[in-house]
C-alpha cells in the first residue's frame, strides 16, 4: 500500500481517537484534580399570604445558587491534588478494616464495596465464559450438517438481545412471584426473596452475564475450530490419543490467541458492569465501579453533581482495567514476537 493511501486510511482514525477518546479523558484526568462548586449566595425571599384586612408577608433569607448574566449558575474549581482520590479510596478507613479483618467495615465504603464486586465478578464470568463458549463450540462442531444451523441460530440468541432487555428479562423471572421463584418456592415449600440478599443478586447477575457473553464466545471458537489442521488431529487418533488428549494438545493450543481475544474483551467488559446493577436494581446491596461513577453524576436537592468525585472514579476505573488486562496483552505481544500470531 503506498504511502499516501495509507495516511488516509489512518489519519482520519486517529483525528476521531483523539477528540473523541484522548481529549474527553485528559479533561477527565484534569477534574479529577480539582473540585468545583456552584458559587451560592443569600438571597431575601419574602413571601405573603391572604390576611383579614390585609396581606401577612415574611421575610426569609435564602441561600441559592448565584446566576450570572445569562441565567447560568456560577461554578467555581479549586485546585486539591489528590484531594478526591484520598477522600474517594477512604484510605486510613480502609486500612483499619484490613487490620481488623472487618469485611463489614470494607463494604461500608462504597469504592472499595465497588471495587469487591466489580473484581469478583471478573474473574468468576471469565472462566465460565471461557469453558462455555467453548463447550458449545465443540458440541456444534461435532454435529451434523441438517442441524448445525438452527442449533447455531438458537445458541446466538442471549447474544443478540439487547443487554439491559435481557437482564430485565433474567429479573422477570425471579422477582418477586416470577414463574421461577414460585417453581422454587413450590419445591423447598418456604419463602424465597432472591432479591433481598447481596449474594443471591450477586448469583443472578452472574449467571445472566455467562448467559448473555457465551455465544460470543461460542462463535469465536467455532470459527477457530474451522482452522484445526485436520492432519494433525487423525495422526493423533492414529497415534492412539482419545478426545481429552487431542483437546488438550491440539486444539486448545490451537485456539489460544483466540481464547486471549476473547478474555481481553470480556474484561474490558466486565470490568464496566452497569446494565445489571440498573436491571436487577441492586443499588442498596451490590454496585459496581461503573455505577459508582454514574451515582455521582446524578444532581442531588441542590442540583449539585459531583463530576470531581465521578472525574477520580472513572480514571480509577481505567487504571483498574489497565492492570487487569496487562497479562493478556504481554502474552500477546510475547506470541507476536515468537511468530504465534
Amino acid at each position: 500500500m503506498k504511502k499516501r493511501d495509507f495516511y488516509f486510511f489512518v489519519v482520519p482514525s486517529l483525528l476521531m481517537m483523539f477528540l473523541f477518546i484522548a481529549v474527553p479523558l485528559a479533561i477527565v484526568f484534569k477534574q479529577s484534580f480539582f473540585i468545583t462548586q456552584n458559587v451560592f449566595e443569600k438571597v431575601e425571599v419574602e413571601t405573603c399570604t391572604p390576611g383579614f384586612l390585609k396581606q401577612i408577608c415574611e421575610t426569609k433569607i435564602e441561600t441559592k445558587p448565584k446566576l450570572d448574566e445569562n441565567g447560568n449558575v456560577i461554578e467555581v474549581s479549586v485546585f486539591v491534588g489528590f484531594e478526591n482520590y484520598k477522600n474517594l479510596l477512604q484510605i486510613n478507613k480502609f486500612k483499619n478494616a484490613v487490620y481488623n479483618l472487618s469485611l463489614n467495615e470494607i463494604e461500608k465504603i462504597n469504592f472499595w464495596k465497588a471495587f469487591r464486586f466489580t473484581i469478583s465478578f471478573c474473574l468468576i464470568t471469565l472462566p465460565l465464559v471461557i469453558f462455555l463458549g467453548l463447550l458449545i463450540a465443540l458440541t456444534v462442531n461435532n454435529l451434523t450438517r441438517s442441524i448445525k444451523g438452527p442449533v447455531i441460530f438458537i445458541s446466538l440468541l442471549p447474544f443478540i438481545i439487547t443487554p439491559i432487555i435481557g437482564a430485565l428479562a433474567i429479573r422477570w423471572l425471579f422477582v418477586g412471584e416470577g414463574i421461577l421463584t414460585a417453581i422454587l418456592e413450590y419445591l423447598m415449600q418456604k419463602d424465597i426473596a432472591m432479591f433481598a440478599n447481596a449474594w443471591t443478586l450477586e448469583l443472578l447477575m452472574i449467571i445472566y452475564r455467562v448467559w448473555h457473553v457465551a455465544p460470543f464466545a461460542f462463535i469465536v471458537f467455532y470459527a477457530g475450530l474451522q482452522t484445526v489442521n485436520k492432519e494433525i488431529l487423525e495422526s493423533a487418533v492414529i497415534d492412539g490419543a482419545n478426545r481429552f488428549e487431542r483437546l488438550r494438545y491440539i486444539i486448545i493450543p490451537h485456539l489460544m490467541p483466540l481464547i486471549i481475544f476473547v478474555s481481553l474483551i470480556h474484561l474490558m467488559d466486565s470490568y464496566r458492569v452497569f446494565e445489571e446493577i440498573v436491571a436487577f436494581s441492586s443499588q442498596a446491596y451490590v454496585i459496581s465501579l461503573q455505577w459508582l461513577t454514574y451515582d455521582f453524576l446524578i444532581p442531588d436537592e441542590t442540583g449539585n453533581r459531583l463530576i470531581n468525585r465521578a472525574s477520580t472514579s472513572a480514571m480509577l476505573t481505567m487504571v483498574g482495567v489497565s492492570i487487569i488486562i496487562t497479562p493478556l496483552l504481554k502474552r500477546t505481544w510475547e506470541d507476536y514476537r515468537e511468530g504465534k500470531l
